[in-house]
């Protein structure tokens, strides 16, 4: 079966402007996606190293709701806000990652639930690696999307 051409970024992130991390996205299927992110030196988060690999988080949290964004899309449904609710054992290998470089973003769905609480492995790699080579930053991220964003943030309850 063949699947329709990627949307830009923009249009699966309930995010705006200078808010969107990602500069595109590579792949995507049920379970998984790839987005790519450009680190330059100009970047809001950057400092004279580059962008702290604390950030890479974030691009993981952003290619998480991408994913979700794409599925939404394909339901013909509106893209959703969802919340990322931590991780677990965010490991950098680098301080920061470097202006100039290509980064890949892989978040791979490993448990979703109906009522919306989902886990995510997630894993950025330089995107000139090779296979096998080691990761520049892992983790494991839980997520979670309400049905009714509105309702929860006014009463706490999922839906």
């Amino acid at each position: 079966m063949m699947l329709p051409p990627l949307p830009p970024v923009r249009d699966l992130l309930p995010h705006s402007g200078a808010m969107v991390l990602l500069d595109r996205v590579v792949s995507a299927d049920d379970d998984n996606l790839c987005a790519e992110v450009r680190i330059h030196a100009s970047s809001m988060l950057a400092t004279g190293e580059g962008v702290g690999a604390w950030v890479g988080i974030e691009y993981m949290a952003q290619a998480i709701a991408a994913h979700a964004g794409w599925k939404a899309l394909r339901r013909d449904e509106a893209v959703k806000v969802g919340f990322l609710l931590g991780s677990r054992k965010y490991q950098a290998a680098v301080p920061y990652f470097v202006p100039g470089s290509v980064l890949h973003v892989q978040v791979h769905r490993v448990l979703q639930g109906e009522n919306g609480l989902g886990a995510f492995d997630c894993r950025i790699d330089a995107a000139a690696a090779g296979q096998g080579a080691p990761a520049l930053a892992t983790a494991t991220v839980t997520v979670f999307q309400p049905d009714n964003v509105n309702q929860f943030l006014e009463d706490g309850k999922a839906g």
